[in-house]
Formats: C-alpha cells, sequence, structure tokens
C-alpha cells in the first residue's frame, strides 16, 4: 500500500500557521495528546523552503527517526547535508516516494507547499489542530493563488477530537 501524504498541522482560530513576525508560540501543547504515537505513524517529513529556514533558525533541520525532504528551487545540497534537497521535478520525486515509502508522509509545511501539492492531487488527509489563539495575520493555512480551491478543496470530514485545553483536532480525507 503506497504511504500517503497527510498535511498535520497547528493552525490559529483565524487560520493562520504562524504569527505576523513568524511566530509560533501562540501553539499550546496538551498533556492528552500523545505525540510520540503520532510521531511513529510517519518516517519521512517534507517541507518546502520557507518552513526549512524557520528550522534552521530554531536549529531543528531534523526530526528524531525521521527522514526530512525539503523541496526547494533555490536551495543547495551541499549546504545541507543532513537533509535531502529536491531540487527539480518534484511531482517526479513525491510519486516514486509514495510507492517507496514504508510509513506516511508528513507534510510539516507551509501554506504554498500545501496548495501545490493539493493542485497535484498528491494530499490525501489535512489533519489540523485549532489553537485557541487569534493572530490576525501571518502565514496561512493554505495560499490561494485565485479565490478558490475549486475541486482540490473538497474534504470529507474523517475525526475530530476536543481537548481540555481548547485546542481542536480536526481530520479530512481529500477527495
Amino acid at each position: 500500500m503506497p504511504s500517503r501524504i497527510r498535511y498535520r498541522v497547528a493552525a490559529s482560530l483565524d487560520g493562520r500557521i504562524e504569527g505576523p513576525q513568524g511566530e509560533i508560540d501562540w501553539i499550546v501543547g496538551d498533556p492528552e495528546i500523545d505525540f510520540q504515537s503520532i510521531m511513529k505513524e510517519f518516517d519521512t517529513v517534507l517541507v518546502g523552503r520557507q518552513t526549512f529556514e524557520t528550522m534552521v533558525r530554531v536549529r531543528r533541520t531534523m526530526m528524531p527517526g525521521m527522514k526530512t525532504i525539503v523541496l526547494s528551487r533555490t536551495l543547495h545540497q551541499s549546504d545541507y547535508p543532513e537533509v535531502a534537497v529536491i531540487r527539480e521535478d518534484h511531482r517526479e520525486t513525491l510519486d516514486a516516494l509514495r510507492i517507496h515509502a514504508g510509513k506516511d508522509i508528513w507534510l510539516f509545511g507551509g501554506g504554498s507547499l500545501f496548495r501545490s501539492l493539493l493542485e497535484w492531487r498528491m494530499v490525501d488527509t489535512v489533519e489540523v489542530a485549532i489553537m485557541p489563539a487569534l493572530l490576525g495575520g501571518g502565514v496561512p493555512l493554505v495560499y490561494s493563488r485565485e479565490a478558490g480551491l475549486g475541486p482540490y478543496g473538497k474534504l470529507t470530514l474523517e475525526a475530530h477530537q476536543v481537548y481540555k485545553s481548547g485546542i481542536v483536532s480536526l481530520t479530512y480525507a481529500v477527495r
């Protein structure tokens, strides 16, 4: 069975994945959420250039036990030997990865990469943890090039959970 690409992300109630200055301190933890169990579902993390540059700034370019793949037309593999930088043929690379990867693939960020993968019909699920915060600006959950997502935006709710902390976790299948 091929690996699924799952967009698993935290977002504010107003649909932002980073604050106006790149803040992420509004993302709250919750002891009810079993992060170790979640991490075991993935063996690959997929990020775009902007998210990766944020990871470099906070000195966390890898997640334990997972391969990090960066899709970027501008970064160079020689500058980041600890990760795989894919500069071209993103669709072909992802098709091959889905067939050969063991566990699921975590589309870690960000909004513009999510949009591209939606257009290519490569996102299998959208899993959003809505944080009890309003940011008023920042990086949107999905960058919209035009008014709507068209046929790529059809979602079916598969699961939901409400936590005491105010976090609401939603899992949607992409149709």
